[in-house]
Parts: C-alpha cells; sequence; structure tokens
C-alpha cells in the first residue's frame, strides 16, 4: 500500500471518451496497491449495463476493457454507480454486468472518498 492519505478515486462522466482512462487508470492503481474507487455519473453510466464494455474491446493499442474491470473488482476496487442515473438513465440494478457495483447517492461517495490520495475525473 502507498503512503497517500486516501483511496484514489476517479470520476467518469462519460460513457466514450472516459471510459479507457478511467479502467486503465483504476486497474493500474490497483496494481500498484492503492485503494481504488470508480464513481460513475449519470453520463457515465451506460458503460456500466451488461454488454457496453464489449464495445471497447479489441481497440488497437488499449488493454481489454472487461479484463480491466474484473481486475478492479477481484482485487478490491471499488465500483459504484450514483443512484441518479437510475432514474436519469432508465437503469435497473438488474441491467447492471456485475452485482459488485454499489448503487450510492453522492453524499454516501464523498463520505467514502474524503482524504484522497489521488483523483482523476474523465
Amino acid at each position: 500500500m502507498s503512503d497517500k492519505q486516501g483511496p484514489m478515486v476517479i470520476i467518469c462522466n462519460s460513457d466514450t471518451s472516459g471510459v479507457m482512462p478511467t479502467f486503465i487508470l483504476g486497474a493500474s492503481g490497483i496494481g500498484v496497491g492503492e485503494e481504488v474507487i470508480l464513481f460513475f455519473t449519470p453520463g457515465g453510466s451506460k458503460v456500466l449495463l451488461k454488454g457496453e464494455l464489449e464495445k471497447f474491446q479489441g481497440k488497437k493499442g488499449l488493454p481489454d476493457p472487461v479484463e480491466l474491470f474484473n481486475t478492479i473488482l477481484d482485487e478490491g476496487g471499488k465500483i459504484i454507480l450514483c443512484e441518479l442515473a437510475l432514474d436519469n438513465k432508465d437503469i435497473k440494478k438488474e441491467d447492471l454486468r456485475d452485482d459488485r457495483i454499489e448503487i450510492l447517492n453522492a453524499p454516501s461517495f464523498l463520505l467514502d472518498a474524503q482524504g484522497a490520495g489521488m483523483t482523476f475525473s474523465f
């Protein structure tokens, strides 16, 4: 574990250009021993639905996003969906690609993210 005060926090606001940087940095953080929290706003929420990450597979020079996603969760990282996305984007919990994705409101996420050692937003 690093000497950072708190977790490495990555916020994803885009289900297009923000997807790969979010998962690459998230898995990299896990790889170097950081506590990692990914937070998906309604704007980035679509990528957490079943079948969506597969659309980013096979891009030249980039790792497999499904493998990155699984690594983050398998190694203890958190992936959080903002609860506003449920109503705003008509998302149902059963449509999410993994039941380990947490659904939280913004204040709860902020409590988890307190003291973050590093923050990124895509």
